[in-house]
């Protein structure tokens, strides 16, 4: 299990307004991926996993800890970035499997816009 710093993980109050003001963003029927440069050597990240979406405790937490490995398995691509992860309503019957490919594809689009196509994941 990997650790993070509270710094790395949680955006805050202001961090999440930021966010949700100005960002790029990428979307399919199981998330919603908000993004933005920030001025941080490194990248945050906001989990807003709605109960409306994912009734019961157990998936919502299966669910952020799966998006939690997956950013942190992707650091050394995402530098310099604020991001917000957000469930949809697709997410509640879906496999571990489909929400890291998933993941995968929304870190890829994020980049792509992020840097005008130039930079790629490779161990997507």
């Amino acid at each position: 299990m990997r650790c993070f710093s509270r710094c790395r993980v949680s955006l805050g109050k202001n961090g999440f307004l930021k966010i949700f003001e100005e960002n790029c963003r990428c979307g399919d029927r199981l998330l919603l991926v908000l993004a933005r440069e920030n001025q941080e050597p490194f990248s945050r990240l906001g989990l807003a996993i709605s109960s409306k979406h994912t009734p019961r405790a157990v998936d919502r937490n299966r669910i952020k800890r799966l998006i939690r490995e997956s950013f942190y398995q992707q650091q050394p691509f995402l530098t310099s970035l604020d991001i917000v992860v957000m469930n949809r309503s697709g997410l509640k019957h879906c496999s571990s499997a489909q929400v890291c490919e998933s993941l995968a594809r929304h870190w890829q689009c994020i980049l792509d816009k992020i840097n005008g196509g130039s930079s790629t994941l490779s161990d997507i």
